[in-house]
């Protein structure tokens, strides 16, 4: 998802995704590790979805890239070799039916995608709400437009709104942003502001704080007008310089950078505005993971801040 759609099909998909999802606390010494993508609990196997198998390694300090080119079985002899010198007794595992798609210590407790959106429901906004949201297996970017604050800047047509972002499987913490809608073409900035706000998943307090939460985040929602007023001013000379430079800043994987060209593509002219869609165009290339739309929504966002 990426275009305008209602909160009732958000809470669709995301009831359908959690069905057979369930998490449990687990005995280290119950643990073998067949190979990097299968281990046994208890003899019982399952498969290891790929965060969950960076997760062990990182855990178990064995450098994934290495334990990836292992032959299976030498992937098991140093996962068992080091699971075994694991501090706690018990490992929290998130499962999605048979599968393992995240590992935690014992102290990690989960805010789930489905709290948040209830959490929601309960603050009023209800299921006709209009939201833009990139939704996958590990990582939801939901973003709410409030139109009563929208404006208007050479004939473009923006509404400020809340961004909101969680990972059930630990991509992320749980982040309240300051959020632009473009409307002409649906694109989405996350924008930095001095009170984005964001929670480690050691508890549920932020569903408590959620109002008072957003309430602040709120205020500050009309503060990138004037920056995207100069942006639309700002000349580059070099646009596919200026965006190189800013792929290699910001870290931009492959895929990333293919969906910037292909933003690139249809917001190109010469000014830092141009730039900043081409990023924010990108997240909605289809078939892109729902943790790199929410980068390159930020990283308009971040590049915006730099527009003075």
């Amino acid at each position: 998802m990426q275009k305008l759609v209602t909160l009732e099909k958000v809470f669709d998909r995301v009831d359908k995704m959690s069905a057979q999802c369930h998490d449990h606390h687990v005995d280290v010494k119950d643990i073998d590790f067949e190979s990097l993508d299968s281990i046994r609990l208890s003899g019982t196997p399952h498969p290891v979805r790929p965060v969950a198998q960076r997760s062990f390694a990182n855990r178990l300090g064995i450098p994934f890239p290495y334990l990836r080119r292992c032959p299976e079985e030498i992937q098991a002899a140093n996962l068992n070799h080091w699971i075994n010198q694991e501090k706690n007794d018990q490992l929290f595992i998130r499962f999605d039916g048979d599968e393992i798609r995240a590992v935690f210590t014992p102290k990690y407790t989960p805010v789930d995608n489905f709290e948040i959106l209830e959490r929601l429901d309960s603050l009023g906004y209800g299921p006709d709400t209009k939201v833009q949201c990139s939704l996958d297996a590990e990582f939801l970017s939901l973003s709410i437009p409030d139109g009563r604050k929208a404006f208007d800047i050479n004939g473009d047509r923006f509404k400020p709104g809340i961004s909101i972002s969680n990972s059930e499987v630990g991509l992320a913490s749980l982040t309240i942003s300051a959020f632009v809608l473009r409307l002409v073409c649906t694109n989405g900035l996350i924008a930095r502001t001095g009170i984005s706000a964001s929670y480690r998943h050691v508890s549920t307090r932020i569903l408590k704080e959620f109002p008072q939460t957003i309430e602040t985040v709120s205020k500050e929602l009309g503060a990138q007008q004037r920056q995207f007023r100069i942006s639309m001013e700002a000349p580059v000379d070099n646009p596919m310089q200026t965006m190189d430079s800013f792929n290699r800043q910001f870290a931009v994987s492959a895929q990333e950078k293919e969906a910037v060209d292909w933003g690139w593509s249809q917001e190109s002219g010469k000014t830092m505005f141009n730039i900043i869609q081409a990023y924010t165009r990108a997240a909605q290339m289809e078939g892109l993971p729902a943790e790199s739309s929410y980068r390159l929504q930020r990283i308009g966002g971040d590049i915006l801040d730099m527009v003075t």
